[in-house]
């Protein structure tokens, strides 16, 4: 290895290092964590669950109030695998359903509730999906679910799409499975990102009630970012079960 190529190497080590802003770390197995992440996330996570468990519990057989409201939420989730993945989407409305719900309410909780109050010794709380490391882990479970897909479908011929229609594009279909979860990643760490630094610049310079129809449309966006990140999810989950893929 030449000594252009260790230096190359020492840059991208040196840029793994930047940090953007300030955070919390949690020293976990050894490893610094974000703290401020997990803290969220629990939340999130916490409330998912608490939801889960009530609706669950002592089902009617003619749904009302709470349960006809989580009955459409699963119809709604089951029509977006259905479209996406077709006829074999049954197995994957679990997994659709918990990466759209879990970022939906991850972006709304950036929007709605005050994470600021809380002060931590670095850092400050924010929306889970806020941090890119949360939905760089969204983007790379994605990616191992359609794999998972593929490869359980089809065995190791579906490592046979990168050289169809012709060998030559093995580098082309190579790349597009590798920008598939920095595209999903990014866009949504992005746009919340950008969502809540609009909402904290215009309260810190005009006063509280101006922002709030900007807030009504970081509420709009929010939850069209979670069902874009569940639409393709299943999307690439369908191109693995496709035959013609």
């Amino acid at each position: 290895m030449n000594s252009w190529s260790i230096n190359s190497l020492k840059g991208l080590w040196d840029i793994s290092g930047v940090e953007v802003g300030q955070h919390f770390y949690w020293e976990v197995g050894g490893f610094q964590v974000h703290g401020q992440v997990l803290i969220t996330s629990g939340v999130v996570i916490a409330i998912l669950l608490g939801s889960a468990t009530l609706a669950a519990r002592n089902p009617q057989t003619i749904p009302t109030g709470g349960q006809n409201f989580f009955e459409s939420i699963l119809e709604f989730i089951r029509d977006i695998s259905q479209t996406q993945i077709g006829e074999e989407y049954g197995p994957w409305v679990p997994f659709i359903g918990t990466v759209f719900l879990f970022i939906f309410l991850s972006n709304w909780s950036g929007a709605l509730f005050p994470w600021k109050i809380f002060e931590l010794p670095h850092g400050e709380l924010a929306a889970p999906t806020n941090d890119i490391n949360t939905t760089g882990a969204l983007a790379l479970l994605t990616s191992g679910a359609y794999f998972y897909a593929g490869l359980t479908k089809k065995g190791f011929h579906y490592f046979g799409k990168y050289i169809r229609p012709t060998p030559i594009l093995l580098p082309i279909n190579l790349l597009e499975d590798i920008t598939k979860p920095l595209s999903l990643s990014f866009r949504l760490f992005g746009n919340i990102l950008a969502d809540e630094l609009v909402i904290n610049v215009l309260i810190a310079l005009i006063p509280p009630v101006v922002p709030i129809p900007v807030m009504l449309l970081g509420l709009f966006t929010s939850g069209i970012q979670a069902l874009i990140f569940a639409t393709l999810a299943a999307s690439y989950i369908g191109e693995s079960l496709d035959d013609h893929h």
